[in-house]
């Protein structure tokens, strides 16, 4: 399962907005807390509460938008098309890769040493690599927290002669077999969600 390079980047990036507010309160200068209100920044005796400057806010609002970015993506897909569910597995999201990078953020890792800040970039890069070539990159742990979950599913599209496909699945829905679904397709990744007949089966068992 492999996104395009860009829309994979965007994931990639999003996915660590936790660890760009980590580092962003890091940064500030809690010195400041209290101080008088007063804009613009930079002037006078106005001065941005930050160890260093306004990058550490940057990156903030980067991983911010990316994540609104994708998950947006996610919410206006409109399943349209029947399939039936022979079998589905949740796979469990990779946790050790993802938080390695938390770990180091809290080993004295600041915007304004230079040589641990790009040494973490060069390590994240890998990481993008890495998980962007082995198609690995759906397996965001970020996305559980907003309700979604990874699926191996077998399914089939309804006609005489149906054939079985396997393959990986984003659902928001507890997929079980023997259920009907409408899916829909973003470049590689597919997006279940159940029909409201078997929305309404489900809640009522």
């Amino acid at each position: 399962m492999q996104f395009r390079f860009v829309p994979s980047l965007t994931v990639f990036i999003g996915s660590y907005f936790p660890l760009s507010l980590i580092l962003l309160a890091q940064d500030y200068r809690y010195d400041l807390l209290w101080a008088p209100f007063c804009w613009p920044p930079g002037t006078g005796n106005c001065v941005v509460p930050l160890q260093n400057g306004t990058l550490s806010l940057i990156v903030f609002v980067l991983c911010l938008f990316c994540l609104v970015f994708s998950l947006g993506a996610l919410a206006t897909v409109k399943p349209k098309t029947p399939v039936d569910i022979k079998e589905a597995k949740y796979i469990p999201a990779e946790l050790m890769a993802y938080t390695l990078p938390y770990v180091v953020s809290f080993m004295s890792l600041e915007y304004k040493d230079t040589g641990k800040f790009v040494g973490l970039l060069i390590f994240l890069g890998w990481m993008f690599i890495i998980t962007y070539r082995s198609g690995q990159l759906i397996l965001n742990p970020l996305l559980i927290v907003f309700g979604w979950r990874l699926y191996e599913v077998t399914l089939s599209y309804p006609g005489k002669n149906p054939v079985n496909i396997t393959s990986w699945a984003l659902s928001k829905a507890h997929l079980q077999p023997g259920t009907r679904c409408n899916v829909a397709t973003i470049q590689d990744v597919r997006i279940i969600r159940l029909t409201k007949a078997e929305g309404a089966a489900d809640a009522s068992t």
